[in-house]
């Protein structure tokens, strides 16, 4: 620790000095003209933000804003408005963009964002795509306002950066003097983190081992009490032929993780080894409570009631959860199978307390209440296919991004699953069908989410240097990507 002290020392010496290198200009913006064609940004919040934005040398900012569509080239527009309105963008020979120029552009229905520089402030095209992802995310959930200003603050950063302050030096600056301290500091840091997660395991694994142990006498009479000539009882007693061999295998488990001394638990093959432990018992503590419900549902126990709700519970969430679906944004939540899903939603909830009643009744079998249930389910999950389809023929602009979609879709449908690629869900429909059985709300959005981050991530990309078949021989600084 004394060494990491004192080489850390050396490297805040280092920073301070890179600090001090030498003053650095805080100028505001010359000029600032907004052309906003789109009509998307406040006037009242932009121009006070960029008249305030500190730049390294005197610029002139230009904001200019039109509505496109995803196949425009926003450089090719950028000038042509220029050429056609505001001549002074454009250097003298016609060629470039005029010196001390800034400006950024954006198309909100393409959804397009570009910059663009006078040779004399012009970046790095690295740096361009900088500029440009600063205010991307702002600009994918559509705040065009503070996605503009953030683009133009990260711009001021860029242009014109004195030499002490840019990235390159700095990581090199302080990669060379830090990386001793570095090395050591990250082994110390990975060993507390490590330490750290394998109590958290530890206390996670007892908690669920401690449950199994206490109820083993109850699981093993509740399991011998399950009809067997039931089709849901079946398959939860195949499940209980293995409790036991699984029990043992946690017991070993429990007694290698606690035999581990404390300064061992920092070892990531031993966060490994406890992460097994903690898995394993949690499994049995779903399983032993899933046989618990099973025998008290089909035999009409005392606790039948409290076990059917539990079934329920995950169809539930799933209906509670459909609006905040369909109502996030690429949702697509004014559709026909939008409508289909709110439709069956109303139908269910109904249906739900009907299924309760006769059961309590005894007009219907546990057997054929759980059958239903299940039904429900698989509708559910064929309406929210149909939905993934809409979803992404509205969002996916061409086959390669619909089939990238998809895939995050189909991906999800096969359910969450653990560190280890398990998925099981702690309810009698979840033992007896596979994981990929229901395709539930939860899901839904994880595939969603996952799909439109991907292809907007894959959009951002694309970077478009250039100015099309209008723009001649002109050259100027400058490009656009998608968001």
């Amino acid at each position: 620790m004394g060494i990491v002290r004192k080489v850390l020392g050396v490297v805040i010496l280092i920073g301070i000095g890179l600090v001090g290198a030498g003053p650095a200009l805080a100028v505001r913006p010359v000029d600032v003209v907004v052309a906003d064609r789109a009509g998307v940004l406040d006037r009242n919040i932009l121009l006070p933000a960029v008249q305030g934005i500190d730049f390294h040398e005197p610029t002139r900012v230009a904001v200019y804003t039109y509505n496109g569509t995803a196949a425009d080239n926003l450089n090719e527009e950028v000038l042509r408005f220029a050429r056609a309105e505001h001549p002074e963008w454009i250097s003298a020979d016609g060629q470039k963009w005029a010196d001390g120029l800034f400006i950024f552009a954006l198309d909100p229905a393409g959804r397009h964002v570009g910059t663009y520089l006078g040779e004399d402030r012009k970046v790095s095209p690295e740096q361009r795509d900088d500029i440009q992802n600063a205010a991307k995310e702002l600009l994918r959930d559509a705040q065009w306002t503070d996605g503009t200003i953030a683009g133009i603050k990260r711009g001021a950063e860029l242009i014109s950066q004195p030499w002490y302050r840019s990235t390159a030096v700095l990581i090199t600056a302080w990669t060379t003097a830090a990386a001793a301290a570095a090395g050591a500091a990250a082994w110390l840091i990975m060993r507390w983190r490590t330490r750290a997660a394998s109590r958290k395991e530890l206390a996670r694994g007892d908690a669920s081992y401690s449950n199994v142990s206490l109820d083993l006498q109850v699981t093993e009479l509740n399991a011998n009490t399950i009809p067997g000539s039931s089709r849901y009882g079946g398959s939860v007693l195949e499940k209980h032929r293995t409790f036991l061999a699984r029990y043992n295998t946690a017991t070993e488990l429990s007694r290698q993780v606690h035999a581990f001394p404390s300064r061992d638990l920092g070892r990531r093959p031993n966060l490994k080894l406890v992460r097994a432990y903690a898995d394993a018992a949690a499994e049995l503590d779903a399983l032993d409570d899933v046989i618990s419900d099973t025998n008290a549902l089909l035999n009409r126990g005392s606790s039948w009631a409290a076990a059917w709700d539990r079934q329920l519970a995950p169809f539930r969430a799933d209906l509670a959860g459909l609006e905040q679906l369909l109502g996030q944004r690429h949702s697509e939540g004014d559709s026909a199978t939008a409508a289909a899903l709110r439709s069956f939603r109303g139908q269910s909830q109904r249906e739900i307390e009907r299924w309760t009643s006769e059961l309590a009744d005894g007009a219907i079998s546990p057997e054929t209440a759980l059958d239903r249930l299940r039904d429900a389910r698989t509708e559910l999950s064929e309406l929210l296919k149909n939905h993934a389809d809409t979803v992404i023929e509205g969002f996916a602009r061409n086959e390669k991004e619909a089939t990238l979609m998809r895939k995050e879709m189909e991906s999800a449908q096969a359910g969450p699953k653990d560190r280890f690629g398990r998925a099981y869900e702690p309810s009698i429909l979840g033992t007896v069908y596979p994981s990929y059985y229901f395709f539930s709300v939860p899901t839904f959005n994880a595939g969603f989410n996952t799909g439109v981050g991907n292809v907007s991530n894959a959009r951002g990309g694309e970077s478009t240097t250039g100015y099309g078949g209008g723009g001649g021989s002109f050259s100027g600084s400058g490009s656009s990507s998608g968001f």
